[in-house]
């Protein structure tokens, strides 16, 4: 590795040409401004950064001791409560307020729908989400469980193709009613005098007709709206499907993912300097718009670039132009982890959430600098979901990066608007102060399950034994969680501003399932919740149109809070224990096997996300969070000697026989069994028994350690 000196710092030669030769041109922003800027913001904030992670440790140290103190003793929920406000963990919460942020895109301000959130490291991923704004009905039908059954091996068959033709178009009839008749019926759609009509009959509601291409007496295609969302009715007779339909209609696009989330932090993995070239040139190519890649798939070359903003004719003659992309947040990582891609001047690791601002701001600056085409913001925004984060003290220090970062790079203040992720305790007890610390820039909180329980048991750790995984979903706390944070959120006056998110549909292969359970988002008054892949955004935007998200909010600000910091503080310890033997063991054996099949392919082939089967061969979407919890939960059950040392290897190692045998088909897969001595099986034992050391239980720091071990040995020739 080389390094060349900028201002002190110490930079990786591979990133700096990256910044200097890539990155900055055509920003107006030239080298010596980005680096003295940077330089000077690492110097003053680096002290600050530390002394907050100091804080998260002390604060824990805190509720350890307590715990200890008091074990054996029935838990005293008033007592906890107070010591928590006495160190400061639990704040008092201030007077009523509602945020200030201004400029955010309809995608966040005014359209509720699905998110993705994709490893920015993968290009072909990134440009499938960003393309995800439009997908075919038709072709989710089909070809998914949607409609309680797998497609049939081989070509089109057409009594299953029927049967996705007739449910589009009850999913017609309920969002777009004709005056009279069913749109199952009609045999024509044209427009006359600036109005749809169908068969001659209008809409119930004339006005959800946006738009048309073609002849109006016989539209290649007319673009519709509900609830915000857009839906494109294809016609075109010589299409195999539109030739059998008697209004020739030939599918019925979805505006789906209205948003997308590209991930610098959980789902992928960048342990050094190019690993974050990777990701930068990624969220490069998506800001400047030339982002393309080129792979195989079923014998072709294909080539996918960014799709364009669509073109319509509106009823009254003039131009609509729906964007073809959705709009794009960069998540950073947190404030805890350092990478070797810049030193600075002491010759210490930079802090990456103080790099990643600094960076990927930068970069958005191509998309600001435009002033018409393909837009990211047309607003003149940039959207960076910042995770991680404990209490509102560090969320007021990820606004100060940001104001440092405007500051050098010229922008106007609060350009850059931040997600806050409510997935760590000490935000979700103290959110609506969380969000007063960012509150002219916040344009997103969602909650997340997966961390925010990583970070329960972590906080909780010496309370006693947690319930097992299944049961802990069940526990108050769970739903006390989720309603505060949409009460708090509407309280703080997010809707019509910014969206309240909902955590992820985790099994991407179960979409009939996804259809009959993820309703429950709107339902509950968040306006937008992630989905794993394109496919399910189609099909998650299903339930957008039957629910007005924002009636919902309004119902549910106007009927006041449902849940309070009590209950969300109440620990989901296991009550009785009555477990079995097997019961144990199931238990920590479905943890080992999540862990491995995880590990395994971050260790050996640097893959952040991956679809791993469970132990009933059910692909599940791992990422960092889901390996965080699984491996606090037996870090808490060997704490407690629910489970022992040599029961945990045991499993281990029969779980790593698993996992072989479940990637026995991939040709660039490691073996972990029988020998147990490789680098992957080792992370996933330092995951495991040294859970109790990993700062509120994180797993980056093993992960990344052990994945730099990994790539100096590949390069060595091991």
């Amino acid at each position: 590795m080389t390094r060349d000196i900028r201002y002190g710092l110490r930079v990786d030669s591979e990133l700096l040409h990256f910044i200097e030769y890539r990155a900055l041109p055509g920003t107006g922003m030239d080298a010596d401004r980005f680096w003295s800027g940077f330089a000077a913001l690492v110097s003053d904030l680096t002290p600050r950064n530390r002394a907050l992670l100091d804080k998260r440790a002390a604060i824990q140290h805190q509720i350890d001791a307590w715990h200890v103190a008091r074990r054996g003793q029935p838990h005293d929920p008033e007592a906890y409560k107070a010591f928590l406000t006495e160190i400061g963990y639990l704040l008092p919460e201030g007077p009523a307020f509602e945020i200030g942020t201004c400029d955010t895109d309809p995608e966040i301000a005014s359209v509720p729908g699905p998110q993705l959130v994709v490893p920015v490291t993968n290009a072909r991923y990134a440009l499938n989400a960003a393309n995800a704004r439009w997908g075919s009905l038709y072709d989710c039908l089909y070809g998914t469980d949607a409609m309680g059954s797998l497609p049939p091996a081989g070509g089109y068959e057409k009594g299953r193709g029927a049967r996705v033709v007739a449910r589009a178009r009850v999913f017609l009839d309920e969002a777009f009613p004709i005056e009279g008749a069913s749109h199952a019926d009609v045999r024509r759609y044209h427009v006359k005098d600036g109005v749809l009509l169908i068969d001659d009959m209008p809409l119930v509601h004339p006005g959800k007709f946006v738009g048309y291409r073609g002849n109006p007496r016989a539209p290649e295609t007319v673009l519709l709206r509900n609830n915000g969302l857009h839906v494109e009715l294809v016609f075109d007779r010589a299409h195999f499907i539109g030739a059998r339909d008697q209004a020739c209609l030939a599918d019925v696009r979805l505006e789906s993912a209205m948003s997308a989330i590209m991930d610098c932090e959980d789902s992928v993995a960048c342990v050094d300097a190019e690993d974050k070239v990777g990701a930068y040139a990624n969220w490069l190519g998506l800001m400047k718009g030339d982002l393309e890649d080129t792979f195989e798939k079923g014998g072709r070359r294909l080539t996918r670039r960014l799709n364009p903003d669509r073109v319509y004719t509106a009823p009254d003659g003039s131009e609509v132009i729906v964007k073809g992309r959705a709009l794009l947040w960069v998540r950073n990582v947190g404030h805890l982890m350092t990478n070797p891609a810049i030193l600075d001047a002491g010759g210490a690791e930079v802090f990456e959430g103080l790099m990643d601002a600094m960076v990927t701001v930068t970069i958005a600056l191509h998309d600001l600098k435009k002033t018409g085409g393909a837009r990211n913001s047309v607003k003149g925004s940039v959207y960076v979901v910042k995770p991680k984060m404990h209490g509102p003290e560090e969320v007021a220090f990820a606004a100060e990066i940001f104001d440092r970062v405007e500051a050098v790079l010229g922008l106007p203040a609060n350009t850059v608007k931040i997600g806050i992720m409510d997935e760590e305790r000490r935000t979700s007890v103290n959110l609506k102060e969380c969000i007063r610390a960012a509150k002219d820039r916040v344009a997103f909180i969602n909650t997340g399950f997966l961390d925010r329980t990583g970070d329960e048991i972590h906080t909780s750790m010496e309370a006693g034994p947690f319930s097992r995984k299944d049961f802990i979903k069940r526990k108050a706390w769970i739903t006390a969680y989720e309603n505060q944070n949409v009460d708090i959120g509407l309280e703080c006056g997010l809707s019509g501003k910014a969206q309240i998110g909902k955590g992820m549909w985790a099994m991407p292969d179960m979409m009939a399932a996804m259809l009959e359970q993820k309703i429950e988002r709107p339902k509950a008054g968040a306006n937008t919740a992630w989905v794993p892949s394109p496919t399910a955004a189609t099909l998650h935007a299903l339930h957008y149109h039957k629910i007005d998200v924002f009636a919902v909010q309004a119902r549910l600000r106007a009927g006041g809070r449902r849940a309070y910091v009590d209950t969300v503080l109440d620990i989901p310890l296991a009550a009785y224990r009555k477990w079995t033997p097997e019961q144990i063991m199931r238990e920590v054996e479905n943890n080992a096997q999540g862990i491995l099949g995880y590990v395994v392919r971050w260790i050996d082939q640097g893959v952040g996300c991956s679809k791993v089967p469970d132990l009933n061969d059910v692909g599940l979407m791992e990422d960092r969070a889901t390996c965080r919890i699984s491996a606090q939960h037996i870090a808490n059950w060997l704490h407690h000697g629910v489970v022992g040392g040599q029961e945990v290897m045991a499993a281990l190692k029969k779980m790593a026989e698993v996992v072989d045998r479940q990637n026995a088909a991939d040709p660039l897969y490691r073996p972990m069994a029988p020998a147990f001595d490789g680098i992957a099986f080792a992370t996933a034992c330092d995951l495991v028994f040294k859970g109790r050391e990993q700062p509120s239980g994180y797993t980056e720091p093993v992960l990344h350690a052990r994945r730099r071990e990994r790539k100096e040995a590949d390069t060595a020739g091991a």
